[in-house]
């Protein structure tokens, strides 16, 4: 199980951009924390999340 914003993933690996693109998150607004550490953007296409692993994936929203 991975574990992403909270729901359990019944995988044992996932890539993380497949799970983005799959998911609709835009690359450009977000953030993504693995195991309480800051994935950088360059790394999210070679980032495989493992059985264990708690993801966070925040959204930037812009407004006024």
């Amino acid at each position: 199980m991975i574990r992403i914003n909270g729901a359990d993933i019944d995988a044992e690996e996932l890539k993380l951009t497949d799970y983005l693109e799959e998911n609709g998150y835009g690359s450009q607004r977000i953030a993504v924390e693995r195991n309480e550490e800051i994935v950088p953007k360059a790394q999210y296409g070679s980032c495989i999340l493992h059985s264990g692993d708690v993801v966070e994936i925040v959204s930037f929203v812009g407004g006024g």
